[in-house]
């Protein structure tokens, strides 16, 4: 029998930290990698490959942060739009307030839809988190 591969820790993390946010009255920050296949964003507001995200209560409708996507609608410029953002593209989540949170300093292993510059690399580190101050 075949080990069940273990699931990222990156949607808990993400959801715990958002829950705190919210819970101490924190305005909850997401900063996406635009340039990862699969995020769907308003394109207008990318800069330098990334955009961040408002994801708080107030900013947000139906908002499911789930283990592979986040999703939610928001308004843009005043438009509705529907985001949606594989979780591997969340390079981190802070509090505006603040500037609090944590930044996935690593992509996941397997995660990532861009490819390497030079090929796997021997030296594989595993993911560290860092808390932006």
């Amino acid at each position: 029998m075949g080990e069940k591969p273990t699931q990222s820790r990156r949607p808990y993390l993400i959801r715990a930290m958002h829950e705190w946010m919210v819970d101490n009255g924190q305005t909850p920050h997401l900063v996406i990698d635009a340039s990862i296949q699969g995020v769907d964003v308003p394109r207008k507001y990318v800069e330098d490959g990334k955009i961040i995200l408002n994801v708080g209560t107030d900013a947000t409708r139906s908002l499911r942060l789930g283990n592979d996507f986040v999703e939610f609608e928001a308004r843009f410029g005043g438009a509705p739009q529907q985001v949606r953002v594989p979780m591997h593209a969340v390079l981190g989540i802070y509090a505006r307030e603040t500037g609090q949170g944590m930044l996935f300093t690593e992509p996941e292993p397997g995660a990532s839809d861009k490819p390497a510059a030079d090929g796997p690399s021997s030296k594989t580190k595993p993911p560290h988190l860092k808390i932006i101050k």
